[in-house]
């Protein structure tokens, strides 16, 4: 039975199901656990906002949106973002989902590691970005209660070495095309012209989360 905490649950459809067997049978189970919930803690941030939400497509965002790290799904020289999208896209095209959610899927995907830009759009949006900051992260922790938190982790485990498997993860996945990790100019300007600039570092905060794994 699928973990529902406080009425969140995987929505029980044909395409959901699909979504799962694809995502599950692709992915590494380190991935494929991650993308699980990233799901739920996007779910219940939509909640604890007041958010209105389509749960299938959260989690066909939420599912699909590391799916350009498989060597399945990756291509030469698309951003690895971009190559789930893409994924997403193909998938919902085949089951007839409207042009409109898919797109919305696909935007979900595709800005999901470009802080400061998607919680200002659809909430679909807007919560792929908040459960992945939340479990890659861990930027919204206390944002969570002590239950949520658990139930999620017990239902689809991090292990305990999710913090340097995620981070080797995206390297195996990006590591073939690293022109594709050229992006944020503002960061790169602020350091040429300031001396003793320091840039946040993806990688320490990772390691230096509120998770504790």
């Amino acid at each position: 039975m699928a973990l529902n905490i406080d009425g969140i649950t995987i929505p029980d459809s044909q395409i959901a199901r699909e979504i799962t067997d694809l995502v599950r049978d692709t992915e590494s189970p380190l991935l494929f656990h991650h993308s699980s919930r990233v799901y739920y803690f996007g779910a219940l941030a939509g909640k604890h906002r007041g958010l209105r939400f389509d749960p299938e497509l959260l989690y066909a965002g939420a599912m699909f949106h590391d799916m350009g790290l498989t060597p399945e799904y990756s291509s030469a020289n698309e951003r690895f973002e971009v190559d789930g999208a893409n994924a997403a896209r193909d998938f919902l095209r085949r089951h007839g989902i409207h042009q409109s959610d898919i797109d919305t899927v696909w935007t979900a995907i595709a800005l999901h590691t470009t802080p400061g830009v998607p919680e200002h759009m659809h909430p679909v949006v807007a919560l792929v970005t908040a459960g992945v900051e939340m479990d890659v992260l861990g930027l919204t922790y206390k944002q969570y209660s002590t239950q949520e938190r658990e139930a999620v982790v017990h239902a689809h485990p991090r292990g305990e070495h999710f913090k340097e498997g995620i981070i080797q993860s995206f390297y195996d996945g990006i590591r073939h095309k690293p022109d594709t990790t050229f992006g944020n100019v503002k960061g790169d300007v602020i350091a040429d012209k300031q001396a003793g600039f320091k840039p946040g570092n993806f990688c320490s905060v990772i390691r230096g989360s509120a998770w504790p794994n």
